[in-house]
């Protein structure tokens, strides 16, 4: 049984259902360029307005700074969410108001109503309980069906859980389920890979790992930082070296916590990073003082995979190298294109999360094989960390009140 309220704990029929999405989809020139997080909510939408309730969707496109801004309007995302739907899906041009009440007021039950970016208002962000007040006057029910925006204590993310009686969509729903199944409760050997630039931007994330999983592989730009904190020549690669001692401590907590802590054993270096240029395999000790790492190499690979196969479980946030740019995208879409198979055939359960995580799997063509992508960046990352999330903590809190409000 779910620790929060779900759509089974609750009766829709007629009733205004405030449903917070996540239509914050990456644009350009006016277009859509990736349509995943709208794929990931037409299944819950379908599900509100087939059980008769009146589907009112809440969402913020970008960071508009001063009020509204038609380069992050949400007009283009209804059109959107109309074809994925097949179906009408009316607009409002504000998220409160005699407009957004004038839009709520037409519908009919299992209609659908996009209001506009809730960050117009400042009230959104702030969490002003004015904002969430006006919110709140436009539905019956609040249904939070985006778990990338449950580590904000935003109004439309956290506040109208206090006033409304609130329920996770299936969305959140189901994220939180893979994840406390994946992470609280994994099927082991759990191994970790964790990737990226820094490892300032990680440092939570790693003392929490170290404590949950038996193997943990650092790569990517911060692995660097861990190699010449042992003592390694990394030539011109990016490090954070003013972070030595801290990761010197990661790795003898690592240890403390019998977790194994992997690093590179050999890397892919080239003098510049850029397409075409010279590139060269070499040991992780033998790196020039020109080099700059910019991929592991064949025996990290393998060593990677060796991992793989030892383990049960893959929790994986980070690139291993610049996948940008060709060839230092090798190291990552090997491993991905493994860790798929592994899990194509039941050998490995796999949860990735992440924007660059997911960009690298789409690279590799690994995205639809891993059990579960998680398309929240930030929520993500600090539900790895440990850490308690505004959104969720809200719904965990709600019970499934007794349903007040309009029926008409």
């Amino acid at each position: 049984m779910s620790s929060f309220p779900t759509l089974d704990n609750v009766d829709l029929k007629n009733k205004r259902v405030l449903v917070r999405v996540d239509l914050n989809v990456p644009m350009e020139d006016g277009r859509i360029t990736d349509v995943t997080r709208i794929d990931r909510i037409l299944a819950n939408i379908r599900e509100i307005s087939e059980k008769g309730g009146k589907v009112i969707l809440l969402s913020h496109l970008g960071r508009p700074k001063n009020g509204p801004d038609p380069s992050t309007s949400l007009k283009s995302v209804a059109v959107e969410l109309e074809r994925q739907l097949g179906r009408i899906v009316a607009f409002s041009s504000d998220c409160v108001g005699d407009v957004a009440k004038s839009a709520v007021g037409a519908l009919h039950a299992g209609d659908i109503l996009l209001l506009e970016n809730t960050r117009f208002h400042k009230g959104e962000v702030q969490n002003d309980p004015a904002f969430v007040q006006a919110l709140a006057e436009l539905g019956d029910v609040y249904v939070n069906d985006a778990f990338s925006t449950a580590h904000r204590a935003h109004a439309s993310t956290e506040g109208l859980a206090h006033i409304l009686p609130a329920y996770a969509g299936r969305t959140m729903q189901f994220e939180l389920e893979m994840l406390t199944s994946m992470l609280a409760h994994p099927v082991r050997p759990l191994a970790a890979f964790v990737g990226g630039a820094k490892v300032s931007t990680k440092l939570e994330l790693l003392g929490n790992l170290m404590r949950k999983v038996e193997y943990l592989f650092i790569g990517g730009g911060m692995a660097n930082t861990f190699l010449a904190a042992s003592g390694k020549a990394i030539g011109k690669s990016i490090c954070e070296m003013e972070l030595a001692d801290v990761a010197r401590k990661i790795m003898a907590d690592a240890e403390a916590a019998k977790c194994e802590l992997v690093l590179p054993c050999d890397a892919i270096v080239a003098q510049k990073l850029a397409p075409d240029v010279t590139v060269r395999a070499v040991d992780i000790d033998s790196v020039g003082e020109n080099d700059m790492i910019l991929d592991i190499g064949p025996r990290t690979i393998s060593k990677v995979v060796g991992l793989l196969a030892s383990a049960r479980t893959l929790v994986w946030n980070g690139p291993f190298g610049a996948f940008e740019v060709a060839p230092f995208d090798i190291g990552t879409v090997t491993v991905a294109k493994v860790a798929a198979l592994l899990t194509k055939v039941s050998a490995l359960e796999t949860i990735a999360g992440g924007g660059d995580t997911i960009a690298a799997l789409n690279v590799a063509g690994a995205f639809s094989s891993f059990t579960y992508v998680s398309t929240a960046g930030g929520a993500f990352l600090e539900w790895l960390e440990g850490k308690s999330l505004p959104g969720v903590e809200a719904l965990q809190r709600a019970a499934p009140a007794k349903m007040t409000g309009t029926e008409g």
